[in-house]
């Protein structure tokens, strides 16, 4: 092919601008420029079409039109200013650019704070979660994580149904407008996260199937739909796609990681998985800067975790839910869905999630009937993220309960102290550290068919739940599609700047954060080498736990909780430093909810 070389996307040069389309099974493709007469563009080997407009600029609109017939937005567009059906916006994204690179933050240092722009400030958009920023850093925040942005149809979705990846939802607002978050952030020392999704795409306004079949393949399936194609002579185009977009998120708008969704659903027989692949090439291609990428992946693969002379080799962390999953059947007595592979030892698995990052590392998994994880004991504590809360957790509840709608204030405080005073990565999600009471729903904008599916899917999925055994509970399941879901999910600011229960947890938050920076912190730096764990009480299912880290210095970092209904023996305290006590300080048995942490050092 006669030009600049193939690239997804738009590409803008001195003398007008150049179009790619890799449409293999597309018989013809016409480029539509808006305000100009199609264009044929010219096919190679491969299956790349591609057409130089002299005339094209940044801001021009256009589309592609397949076999004289089918006409689709660009499967690579970096902006669709009126959803994803309507004409693309040529974005030139390498002009985003910073010539003074923001360096980041040493992973460390990570205190993650999860929010839906949409959902998170009353407008909705990145203006609104900018306002907010300064609040964030008083509370000792050090990290925002925006849900996916990639496009979705429709006005509002959670962004797990991206249809265009490299577009930035057009409802938040502008490309300039997310660069703009972004260097507010950074003014203020805060780095910016990103959820994206690479295990599937969308179903609705998904085109890629008609002119790009092998972007897809069969040999594989997700609980979503057909499994991405990273196999093969087509599978290498897909993986470059992907790569390409984790690249312009985190070379041309400047997020600092990544947050890969659901990894164990990227199906690859590859002799180099695509995970190692994109992470290998991040890693090459941004050395100069502290790039964190995060994984959900609930194989508990710990090789992808792995450290080399203590530093980071691929991934930096995967999400903890063997730890959230054991503290909520702990906190609520919850025992069904994907807390019953939990329900029988909660406190152990906990524990072990505690000393070792995995609860499950080769066992059998109950929900599953075969073994899960991999060995997880020489990770650093680091290596897992930990929360008592997250969009999922919240999200997937039939009702969107937030966890201070299920217990007392006393639990609350104990699970977020016990949050962010250990040494694994914290994260909060959004309203979580003011114990907002707004729930925050599973919602999407489908209509017809979809909608109906979308809204029977979610209420199937609860049937076999007590709570929503009959037809009459399910009718209580707020219906995804209804805006009215999407508007009680917004966070309520004016009701948490009047709640006195709001302000003190707030208040509690931004001291345990303080503790976290001064003390705890400097641990994780200096390194643990040990962790171990002992279960306290007759009751070994509800009782407490002893948990300590030791640093290759001698520290010795001690968490005790009691999870138990009524009093427990205390435990031998280490010697040192008590940097927190829920109960009373001069209490001589561990109390219901109490939690203590100690700082000390090997004699």
């Amino acid at each position: 092919m006669a030009g600049p070389a193939r690239h997804y996307g738009p590409r803008c040069l001195d003398h007008g601008v150049c179009f790619n389309l890799w449409a293999p099974t597309a018989q013809s493709v016409e480029l539509l420029e808006a305000g100009r007469p199609p264009l044929r563009m010219m096919r190679d080997h491969d299956g790349w079409y591609q057409a130089l407009s002299p005339t094209a600029h940044v801001g021009t609109r256009y589309q592609f039109r397949i076999n004289e017939d089918l006409v689709v937005p660009d499967p690579a567009s970096f902006f669709q200013p009126d959803d994803v059906g309507a004409p693309s916006e040529v974005v030139d994204t390498a002009a985003f650019r910073d010539s003074v690179l923001y360096p980041g933050r040493p992973w460390a240092e990570a205190v993650i704070y999860e929010l839906h722009v949409g959902t998170f400030s009353e407008e909705g958009t990145y203006a609104g979660v900018e306002k907010k920023l300064p609040y964030l850093r008083d509370l000792g925040i050090t990290a925002i994580e925006l849900m996916p942005l990639n496009d979705v149809p429709g006005r509002h979705n959670w962004g797990y149904d991206g249809v265009l990846l490299n577009a930035p939802n057009a409802r938040y607002g502008r490309p300039e407008d997310l660069k703009r978050l972004l260097r507010a952030a950074h003014a203020l020392d805060i780095m910016v996260y990103l959820d994206v999704v690479y295990n599937h795409f969308g179903p609705q306004l998904n085109y890629l199937h008609l002119y790009a079949e092998s972007f897809f393949t069969a040999r594989h399936s997700t609980g979503w739909g057909p499994a991405v194609n990273l196999e093969g002579h087509d599978g290498a185009f897909v993986r470059e796609f992907l790569i390409e977009n984790a690249l312009m998120w985190l070379r041309d708008y400047g997020f600092d990681g990544l947050r890969l969704d659901a990894v164990h659903a990227l199906k690859d027989d590859s002799d180099r998985h695509f995970l190692i692949e994109l992470a290998e090439t991040v890693r090459s291609q941004l050395p100069d800067r502290r790039v964190h990428l995060m994984l959900e992946n609930e194989a508990n693969q710990a090789r992808l975790l792995d450290r080399a002379q203590g530093r980071t080799r691929l991934y930096d962390a995967q999400w903890g839910d063997d730890f959230h999953n054991a503290l909520h059947v702990l906190l609520t007595g919850e025992d069904e869905g994907y807390y019953r592979a939990f329900a029988d030892r909660p406190l152990e698995h906990l524990a072990r999630a505690l000393t070792e990052g995995f609860a499950y590392q080769g066992e059998i998994f109950p929900l599953h009937d075969e073994p899960r994880g991999e060995p997880s004991a020489h990770l650093p504590p680091d290596a897992t993220i930990f929360f008592a809360q997250n969009h999922d957790q919240i999200g997937n509840r039939a009702l969107g309960e937030r966890l201070s709608a299920l217990v007392g204030p006393e639990k609350l405080d104990q699970a977020m102290a016990l949050v962010l005073l250990n040494p694994h990565i914290p994260l909060l999600f959004m309203g979580e550290e003011a114990a907002a009471e707004t729930p925050f729903l599973f919602f999407a904008d489908w209509s017809g068919e979809a909608a109906e599916l979308t809204r029977e899917g979610r209420r199937k999925e609860f049937a076999r739940f007590k709570a929503f055994s009959t037809p009459g509970m399910r009718a209580r399941i707020p219906d995804p599609c209804d805006e009215k879901t999407f508007g009680a999910s917004k966070l309520d600011w004016a009701g948490i700047d009047r709640s006195p229960a709001s302000a003190r947890f707030r208040g509690l938050t931004a001291r345990l954060l303080k503790i976290r920076r001064e003390k705890i912190v400097p641990l994780i730096k200096r390194g643990f080498v040990s962790a171990h764990c002992r279960l306290l009480g007759e009751n070994q299912r509800k009782g407490g736990l002893d948990a300590r880290w030791r640093t290759q210095k001698g520290d010795i970092l001690q968490i005790v909780a009691n999870f138990a209904d009524h009093e427990l023996p205390m435990p031998a305290l280490v010697a040192g430093e008590s940097l927190w006590r829920l109960g009373a300080a001069d209490a001589p048995a561990l109390l219901p909810s109490d939690i203590i942490v100690r700082l000390g050092h090997e004699a």
